[in-house]
């Protein structure tokens, strides 16, 4: 029985994941240990995994995570006033297909939106 899901997404720069999804999103660094080449990061009930990939070309990296929440107004506010770059297609808004949704990369490219059913 399936019970969970995880994505693992590239990345360039251990010390920079870790640092961008702390300080800029709130993530905590779940690591019991330091595993080398990889870093396992928790906000909330949201879980995302991180494989190193030190020839990563972030303009050819199509890695992509959408995350549920509740509350996006507040998120997406508070994501700008912590001056996060939003995708330039990712503002906030309401998607056809019943989504309230924003978006924005992290610094290896990895697409992240966040949606809530509208």
């Amino acid at each position: 029985m399936l019970t969970t899901i995880i994505p693992k997404l590239p990345m360039r720069s251990k010390a920079a994941t870790r640092d961008f999804y702390i300080t800029q999103l709130g993530f905590t660094d779940i690591g019991s240990a330091d595993f080398e080449g990889y870093l396992l990061m928790k906000k909330d009930n949201a879980e995302i995994h991180f494989f190193e990939y030190k020839e990563l070309d972030p303009n050819e990296n199509y890695g992509q995570v959408y995350i549920r929440t509740t509350g996006i107004e507040m998120l997406y506010q508070s994501m700008l006033e912590n001056n996060n770059s939003i995708h330039p297609a990712g503002h906030l808004q309401t998607k056809p297909w019943g989504q309230k949704e924003f978006a924005m990369l992290d610094p290896d490219n990895n697409l992240l939106t966040f949606g809530q059913p509208a």
